[in-house]
């Protein structure tokens, strides 16, 4: 048996991985081989006879609605996701307030998916695209089930944190900078709120979510799948495209012509609503009240990630944003 805890565990109790790995013996028939932590409440766990993903839910409605949701997927013809199985064990596997499902273990290609290439960044929208024209047919029945999204809500919210945290930003950045961040979320906010309207007439889809790179997994014969429906909600398909813009512009050195190169988001670059919204620094704000919320600003490696995206992008991103403000003019 080779268990190896590569992460300290979320609750913070240093022999947490292994009451849990003894649980996991416990309760599997299967003889179990390796356990590894893949991050917080995820884990690798390989038998004498299957490879596993193990997740942690935590709740028991949060669990059935994951695994629903992906059998409807496939039922409605989408594959490129993972299953969830039902293995060899004696009982639903609960462990100290913690609901595990079982997934299918996709195995991975030996290049990982990033958005550093033109292909990858198309195929991923592409995918999306096809995801969301699946989740189109069967949305209602997951109306009750699941939030419905709210992007002005949300980033309101979000901007009003990072706000609250400018004495501390403070430290980290110059008045000029931050100044000139919040004018940003301001300023996009106000043109999504006086032009909601078009995001209403949308229709509706379920939405992913979290469209980063590691939820785009390409399997060891090349295909791509989309993985991780934690954030699901029914919502308009904008939400996941100006998510995916935001995660690809750093890649395209914030640039509108190459931006405006994927049909899917090209479709959306006449609406003013859409235009406003791609302003929206969304991963400064989201990145810094993580790391406030984490107190992960000690751990230098993450704050240069951060830094990076607030400082060493913000000529490319004010030149951005700067056309965007005015073609709305």
């Amino acid at each position: 048996m080779k268990a190896i805890n590569r992460l300290v565990n979320q609750k913070g109790d240093d022999d947490y991985f292994d009451r849990l790995f003894s649980y996991f013996q416990s309760q599997f028939y299967e003889k179990i081989i390796e356990f590894v932590q893949i991050r917080n409440s995820v884990f690798l766990l390989i038998t004498d006879k299957h490879t596993y993903i193990l997740k942690g839910y935590h709740s028991y409605n949060r669990l059935k609605i994951q695994e629903a949701f992906t059998a409807t997927l496939r039922k409605e013809g989408f594959f490129q996701t993972y299953r969830f199985l039902a293995p060899s064990v004696k009982e639903q596997l609960f462990f100290e307030g913690t609901y595990f499902g079982c997934i299918e273990y996709i195995y991975p290609n030996k290049t990982a998916f990033s958005f550093l290439t033109e292909k990858n960044r198309r195929e991923g929208i592409e995918l999306l695209e096809q995801f969301h024209r699946t989740t189109a047919t069967f949305e209602t029945r997951y109306r009750t089930l699941i939030p419905k999204g709210h992007i002005s809500e949300k980033w309101t919210e979000r901007l009003h944190t990072f706000s609250n945290h400018l004495p501390f930003l403070k430290y980290f950045m110059n008045d000029p900078f931050l100044s000139e961040i919040i004018s940003w979320g301001e300023w996009s906010l106000t043109g999504i709120e006086k032009h909601r309207s078009f995001f209403r007439q949308e229709p509706l889809v379920i939405l992913h979510g979290d469209v980063a790179h590691h939820n785009f997994l390409r399997d060891r014969n090349g295909s791509l799948h989309l993985i991780d429906f934690d954030l699901i909600s029914v919502g308009p398909p904008s939400f996941d495209y100006l998510q995916y813009a935001n995660r690809i512009l750093p890649f395209i050195d914030w640039s509108f012509e190459k931006l405006a190169g994927l049909k899917q988001i090209r479709n959306h670059l006449q609406e003013e609503a859409f235009l406003y919204a791609l302003a929206y620094p969304a991963d400064i704000f989201r990145e810094w009240n993580r790391l406030i919320r984490e107190k992960l600003y000690t751990d230098q490696v993450k704050l240069r990630q951060v830094m990076d995206l607030s400082i060493g992008q913000f000529y490319s991103r004010k030149k951005f944003i700067d056309q965007l403000q005015e073609k709305v003019k």
